[in-house]
């Protein structure tokens, strides 16, 4: 009897469809095939296979079985999960699950060999030649360089017969880590966690760990040692280990090589498609021990996962806000789980939820109460703008300057940071007041003065600064509002002629490569002063950097969010500890309108056990994350009315439940992106409420009309 496949799609459909399997291709669930959808044939992966009994129309067959890898059954249980639990279409997480599948493959590499054969005429030349190729294959200008040269040589033997070029596929397995070797000597609070960690992998099986350290504590060769105790317990195990920031890869790169002896696998949006695609086979045939990647590697297709750690888990890097919505942080756990590894989150100022978790003993909470070695946290003090504010025109108060002028004439390095892209947030006319924003947006363009253009970092749209009001047409009025990176840059250059300035922005550090390179000059003390978005404010070590200059602590405080608070409590703490995380004394200077707010205090006095305890007891009034949940549904439409008239049905549709609340219809703060008006709904439900299972019953209740797109958000982050 001829059996029918069910085949997920990486497209937005409600369920794999299902197709005849051809006699003979012989398929098994994970494999990856070529399926007919309209007039078009698409990669998927068979999900499901049953006997076919009949029916009363026939199936569409399966073109054919492709030459990729199977997904292992793990990474399809998490992929179907993941969608559940984000109320999303199946196909969305597979998209992300065989991205890696559908890169091409690198192109067999050119290799020399020896065949016996002896050349016409020997010279020196050809005699080092065929010394060096002997007992190995070489491409032929490595071969070249090898024996001292050219390449003339080399051709003249192969045309000879001497030696053979032949073609053979890239190597798509990577080197085995070495486990013999030792990690650096721990100190007694680091040894304890450790032993702890690997105590946990150990044990096998799902468990959570939250690696609690203060900024220098030396977090990551506490977790080298729990990667070194998966991999040996298990002979083909594989690690994950996840970072918020590609700025962070290759520092993190370097560690593990020193601790293993080999290059681990990276997985981030900086990868060529070949190499993308020799990473994706690997680790689904195990060829791959240890990967390092961005919140995507979770969907990679692990044959054998072991350990998960993610570093710096507090990090909002880790939620995805377009396409498949999620958190990568939350669904490692249940990858985790579903997988039967270990999962370690990380962190010197962890989330809220994952500090709950820690409390009521769902996860083991390891503490790193100090920094490693003779490294002390840094002194922090507030200036307040209001008593000693900046002259007209700049933005660095007269102490933050002072202390530059002691840090610079000390040989020290200084960090001053600023969470704002570009040279100023705001541009508006003096003649007419109009700000410019985005076109069919409500987003303020933001100037960059090193391209001389406004940029609206929302949608991408970008255009050169005219010299005149589009809206009044007065000429040269249009001046810049607020501070960014570029215009703090311009003003220590000002006032520090002599110091070599950097900025450290994603404006200005386009890839990997090149914030390696900024990041390598600032260690190396080739900067004296570096101006830096939150790209610069967590993992990296400066030895020589003893001053942080926070320019404006307020910003994240500003909007009413949520995680306001938290968000920015943590993000300060992460700048200010990269001061004096060596042998040099640090200090931090936060520039504040308002020193008595409680993030303020809790960061000067450097105490978060007193920020978190105020924060958990608001949060657990309000029944608000982690005391509750909270899920988000953005509505939006090119048309204003038929927008209005359909979340008014949409509100109507709304199940009763115990433990929800239901907020809205409102417009989302951002009311108008691309030309699309937004509404928003807001839900709040008790823990014991299935979150999913209601949002995923009301979206089944009413259908949108073509020009309408629903989006469903459970866990938001942003409340744009």
């Amino acid at each position: 009897m001829s059996r029918i496949a069910s085949v997920l799609l990486p497209m937005p459909l409600p369920e794999a469809f299902d197709y005849a399997e051809p006699e003979g291709m012989e398929l098994a669930v994970g494999d990856q095939v070529a399926a007919p959808l309209g007039p078009r044939l698409l990669r998927g992966v068979v999900v499901a296979l049953r006997e076919a009994a009949g029916g009363n129309r026939p199936l569409k067959a399966i073109e054919s079985k492709l030459d990729s890898p199977p997904l292992p059954p793990g990474a399809i249980e998490f992929v179907q999960w993941a969608a559940r639990y984000s109320v999303d279409a199946p196909g969305q997480p597979l998209a992300i699950a065989i991205r890696g599948a559908r890169a091409p493959k690198a192109k067999p590499e050119k290799v020399i060999e020896v065949t016996g054969v002896q050349p016409g005429r020997s010279t020196p030349a050809r005699l080092k030649v065929l010394e060096a190729a002997a007992g190995q294959r070489l491409s032929p200008a490595d071969l070249a360089r090898a024996a001292g040269v050219s390449a003339g040589v080399i051709k003249g033997l192969v045309d000879e017969g001497a030696l053979a070029l032949t073609l053979i596929e890239a190597d798509t397995r990577f080197d085995a880590p070495d486990l013999a070797r030792k990690g650096h000597e721990l100190n007694p609070s680091q040894a304890a966690a450790a032993a702890a960690l690997v105590a946990m992998v150990g044990e096998g099986g799902f468990n959570v760990a939250l690696l609690d350290g203060v900024t220098g504590s030396g977090k990551t060769e506490v977790y080298l040692e729990a990667v070194a105790a998966a991999l040996a317990r298990d002979p083909v195990a594989q690690v994950l280990v996840m970072l918020p920031e590609i700025a962070l890869t290759q520092a993190v790169i370097a560690r593990f090589v020193e601790r293993f002896g080999v290059m681990p696998a990276e997985w981030h949006s900086d990868i060529a498609p070949p190499m993308r695609r020799k990473v994706w086979d690997a680790v689904a045939t195990g060829g791959c021990r240890i990967v390092i990647g961005a919140r995507s590697a979770l969907f990679l297709p692990f044959a054998k996962l072991g350990l998960i750690v993610v570093d710096e888990e507090h990090d909002g890097s880790y939620k995805q806000d377009e396409g498949f919505i999620y958190q990568a942080r939350d669904l490692s756990v249940a990858r985790g789980k579903i997988e039967g590894a270990g999962v370690i989150l990380a962190s010197a100022t962890p989330s809220l939820e994952s500090l709950r978790n820690a409390e009521i003993g769902r996860y083991r909470w390891l503490k790193l109460t100090s920094r490693h070695g003779v490294a002390r946290l840094p002194e922090i003090t507030l200036i307040d703008l209001k008593d000693t504010p900046p002259e007209t025109g700049r933005w660095l108060s007269p102490p933050l300057v002072k202390a530059m002028i002691e840090t610079l004439a000390a040989g020290e390095q200084t960090l001053l940071f600023l969470n704002r892209r570009g040279y100023a947030p705001l541009v508006l006319c003096k003649a007419c007041g109009e700000r410019m924003t985005s076109p069919d947006t409500d987003s303020w363009l933001v100037e960059h003065r090193y391209s001389n253009r406004l940029v609206c970092h929302l949608t991408g749209f970008s255009m050169p600064k005219p010299d005149k009001c589009p809206h009044c047409g007065a000429q040269d009025s249009l001046t810049s509002i607020g501070p960014g990176v570029e215009r703090v840059e311009e003003e220590a250059r000002m006032l520090f002629p002599q110091a070599r300035v950097a900025v450290f922005s994603s404006d200005t550090v386009w890839d990997a490569k090149e914030a390696r390179r900024l990041v390598d000059s600032m260690a190396e003390g080739e900067i004296d002063i570096l101006v830096a978005t939150q790209a610069a404010a967590k993992g990296h070590n400066f030895p020589k950097l003893t001053l942080v200059g926070v320019v404006d602590a307020d910003l994240g405080l500003r909007g009413g969010d949520l995680r306001a608070s938290e968000r920015t409590y943590q993000l300060l703490a992460q700048a200010t500890g990269r001061a004096g995380r060596r042998d040099r004394p640090g200090r931090a200077l936060l520039q504040t309108y308002a020193p008595e707010h409680a993030v303020m205090q809790a960061l000067k006095a450097q105490d978060r056990d007193a920020f978190v305890e105020a924060e958990m007891a608001e949060r657990e009034i309000m029944k608000l994350p982690p005391f509750g949940r909270l899920g988000a549904i953005v509505v939006s439409g090119p048309d204003a009315q038929a927008l209005e008239a359909f979340v008014r049905l949409m509100a109507e549709a709304a199940p009763n439940a115990d433990g929800v609340e239901v907020y809205g219809p409102a417009d989302a703060p951002l009311s108008l992106i691309r030309g699309r008006r937004r509404k928003r709904f807001l839900i709040r439900a008790d823990r014991t409420v299935d979150l999913s299972a209601y949002l995923a019953t009301w979206r089944a209740r009413i259908r949108p009309p073509g020009a309408i797109r629903v989006s469903i958000d459970v866990d938001p982050y942003s409340f744009l």
